[in-house]
């Protein structure tokens, strides 16, 4: 960790910082500051206008400040002049209670307190498209089940390779790199680390997949259903649950079931009794449920869950448990903020933990071909209004991610759900012009 940044910059070579934050959209929002200035900047901030990003603030508000985190500091692999700097959002000398970031680290802050320390790993699906973003770029790839097809991943590699090889250097450990289910399509994997950690990243690798697949005169998406009749986009999260000196995985239990320890149970626990309203975050926007509630896809499945059920291996279910002493929630998608994703996952079973939640009866049944068997498990929900009206029912979660958060986050979420509803669209005009 460099306590002095412009001391960093002089030996990195590092000319200016990008000083970032995340709005409440999963925007995300820099300025670009002189090595010269950068110890300024880590005492009083940059200043930004909060009003003009998507934050629930308005013009007349004092400036807020972004003051960044050494700890983050990323040099820019492909620009190594600039070096990228995580921030968090304080106003008056005060946390902006609503900045993802902030919520974040007060989420860690509460788990800190029951002992257990939240380590992660997201698997971020993605579209690499023709720079309008109306087609795949590459035009060979229509395979019917493209999935780790050979051909095509190398028909990309110059953007793969780079990126993945950008993240080695870093220091990511990165590990594997596919062609997904959905033409066009995309994953790569690096190693868990806490959450925080995790989510500056996952944060990171959007900005530096976007800027690379430009370079390449390429357009990466990492909007949820880009293309009806194809697989979306999913960013599938590890959780495991450990002791705060991080070497003990409190999640891992030889003699329990399925290797998960009764406190592993009660965290999932949480997940499972959230479910519904933690689906607002983790699919945040309209285009979200086109996801979670497609029909088949050309592939044969949509990889994404629709009910509220757990298994073990198996990934037609919301949550699996792939081995002892973690699980992975397949809900989120695409569009999930970095730092919220991460912090209703954390609240969600810290709360499960706390009240000894029991995760319920285990299916193990192929819920695409089997899920009406299923009966008494609640359905995910059918659009972004049905998720915001449960998040605005589940008081304690909304209490866990902070209330003034969850006003912010409800009040802007519902301007947009306004805007979709006004908007008119051309199957109106097909299935309604001659009623």
């Amino acid at each position: 960790m460099p306590k002095d940044l412009a001391k960093y910059a002089a030996e990195k070579g590092v000319k200016y910082f990008m000083v970032s934050y995340t709005d409440l959209f999963g925007g995300q929002r820099a300025k670009l500051v002189p090595a010269q200035a950068i110890n300024d900047m880590v005492v009083d901030g940059a200043g930004f206008a909060g009003f003009a990003t998507w934050l629930d603030l308005t013009a007349a508000h004092p400036d807020m400040m972004a003051v960044p985190d050494p700890a983050s500091v990323i040099q820019l692999p492909w620009k190594p002049e600039v070096a990228w700097l995580a921030s968090n959002c304080v106003m008056e000398g005060q946390p902006v209670k609503q900045a993802p970031r902030n919520v974040l680290l007060s989420v860690i802050a509460e788990a800190a307190k029951e002992g257990l320390r939240v380590k992660t790993g997201v698997e971020p699906e993605f579209f690499l498209l023709t720079p309008e973003g109306d087609k795949v770029s590459d035009p060979f790839d229509n395979a019917v089940k493209p999935c780790y097809d050979q051909q095509a991943v190398m028909r990309r590699y110059d953007v793969i390779a780079e990126v993945c090889d950008y993240m080695l250097a870093l220091g990511w450990e990165a590990y594997q790199n596919d062609h997904e289910d959905a033409t066009g399509q995309f994953e790569m994997n690096w190693k868990f680390d806490d959450a925080l950690q995790t989510a500056d990243k996952h944060s990171f690798f959007k900005f530096m997949m976007k800027s690379v697949a430009e370079k390449h005169g390429m357009r990466a998406t990492f909007m949820p259903k880009p293309f009806q009749g194809l697989t979306g986009s999913g960013c599938h999260a590890h959780i495991s649950v450990w002791d705060l000196d991080g070497k003990t995985n409190a999640f891992a239990d030889s003699g329990k079931e399925l290797g998960l320890s009764d406190r592993g149970r009660n965290f999932l626990g949480g997940i499972m009794k959230h479910a519904s309203a933690l689906a607002a975050i983790t699919n945040p926007t309209v285009n979200s449920y086109k996801r979670i509630n497609a029909p088949r896809t050309i592939s044969g499945a949509t990889w994404a869950p629709n009910t509220v059920t757990w298994t073990g291996n198996n990934r037609t279910h919301m949550v699996r448990v792939p081995g002892p002493g973690r699980f992975e929630l397949r809900l989120p998608d695409g569009a999930a903020n970095p730092y919220l994703m991460q912090a209703v996952i954390i609240a969600a079973g810290l709360d499960g933990v706390r009240t000894k939640a029991d995760p319920g009866r285990r299916y193990d049944i192929d819920m695409y071909t089997q899920g009406h068997t299923v009966k008494g498990a609640p359905k995910l929900p059918l659009n972004l209004l049905d998720a915001l009206r449960e998040y605005d029912k589940d008081k304690t979660l909304k209490a866990m991610m902070g209330e003034e958060f969850s006003a912010a986050f409800l009040k802007l979420k519902h301007q947009e759900w306004a805007s979709f509803v006004s908007h008119f669209s051309r199957w109106e005009h097909e299935t309604t012009l001659d009623i």
